[in-house]
Parts: C-alpha cells; structure tokens; sequence
C-alpha cells in the first residue's frame, strides 16, 4: 500500500516515515505543500496524510486543490493539539480523518488501516429527497437542475438528511453518524451547521424543507 507522508517537521517527517515502513507501507515523503500537490495530483496513493501547517502552500489549500480536481484518495490531516478551528476547515476542505499532535503512532497505524479499509464509492452514488439530491461520486449537491456550494461537512450533514428523509433525528443522532468519534464537539454545532445548510438552501427557496423539532432535533421533509 502506497502512502503519501506531507510534513515539513524533519523529525516527525522522519518517524513518521520509519514507523510506515517498518509497517510494510511503501512510503513518499513532501516538506512542502506545492510538492505534495503536485505528488498527489500525479500519483496514485491509498492513503496520504497530511500536515496543515505546510511552508509555500498550506495543508487546506493542497486538500482543496486535490479534491476540486477530482482526487478522492483518503486524507488524515494532522493537526496541533486543541486547534479547533484547524480541524473544522481540514475536514471542510475534504478530509477523511484527523489526527492531533502529539500523537502515538499505534493510532496513526490504526487510522490509517481504517481509512484504507474504506470501500470505494460506487458508480451509482446518487442520493435524493424529491429535488434535493447529493452525487457522492462528484461531490455535487443539487436542487433540481441547480448545483449548491457546500463544504464537506454540509454536504455530510445533507447526505445524512436525506437518508433519514422523513424521520426526526436527534443532535446526538446527527453527532454520531456525521462527526463520529470526533473528541471535544458539542451538540451546538450540529445547529450551526444546520443553520449554514438552511441558509444555502434558503438561497435556493428550500430553507423550509428542513425544520425543527423543538426539543428534540430535525427532520428533512422528504418532498415539497
């Protein structure tokens, strides 16, 4: 298994490569984010990981690139301690998976097997709620024959809504299956997210289709 290792600290570029070859991974190492584009871009990995904090382009700006040229290989993005905001725009930006710094490298090797393990998108990856549709091929959020702009995270929250079309979800619902076993995220950011969704779709004239449970959560009606 090919991994691509984007990390500018010598010494952890330096374990981190050790620790994947000793575990039988065939390893390429960038210390730099035009290298890595351009490494990501041209070869075929099964998984990379990724530092955000790269020199001459950062971490989010190669992510974005690599996923608006259709490159759909599994990223674990590694983060500082704590950085909660780095995290929010490393997933945004496309990320499959994050780790914090420090990290122990038996939890690296357990992501990154994880991320490996993951099955390929299928041809046919069209979801729909009646003109509310996600191609998770793509990566394209529709309303009709109209394309919406949505960060990875949005386009999570609406895939999950429209597998759940009908139903009221709770926040811990929506938790669970949208921000998995992510540490230190509170259920008010699942209704900030909704709320960036709403907006969205509002643009669009569909702000109605997802309403509020008071009390209890959400629920995507699955048809005007």
């Amino acid at each position: 298994m090919r991994v691509l290792v984007a990390e500018d600290d010598p010494r952890i570029a330096d374990d981190l490569v050790r620790v994947l070859r000793a575990a039988n991974y065939v390893v390429d190492l960038a210390a730099e984010g035009e290298e890595a584009h351009f490494l990501g871009d041209t070869e075929d990995y099964d998984v990379v990981v990724l530092d955000l904090g790269l020199p001459v382009m950062d971490g989010v700006t190669v992510l974005k690139r690599w996923r608006a040229e259709g490159r759909e290989m599994p990223v674990l993005i590694l983060t500082a301690r704590g950085s909660w905001h780095d995290k929010v725009e490393g997933i945004d930006a496309g990320a499959d998976d994050y780790l914090a710094k420090p990290f122990a490298f038996s939890e690296l090797l357990a992501r990154i097997r994880a991320l490996a393990r993951r099955p390929a998108a299928p041809a046919d990856a069209r979801l729909a709620a009646g003109d509310l549709a996600l191609d998770e091929l793509r990566h394209v959020a529709l309303v009709g024959d109209r394309t919406v702009d949505l960060s990875a995270r949005e386009f999570a929250l609406l895939g999950f809504f429209i597998r759940h079309a009908g139903q009221v979800v709770t926040r811990q619902q929506i938790l669970d299956q949208v921000w998995g076993a992510e540490p230190d995220v509170y259920s008010n950011v699942v209704d900030l997210y909704v709320s960036y969704l709403r907006k969205k779709l509002g643009e669009l004239d569909r702000a109605d289709r997802l309403r509020t449970v008071r009390g209890v959560g959400y629920t995507l009606r699955a048809a005007d």
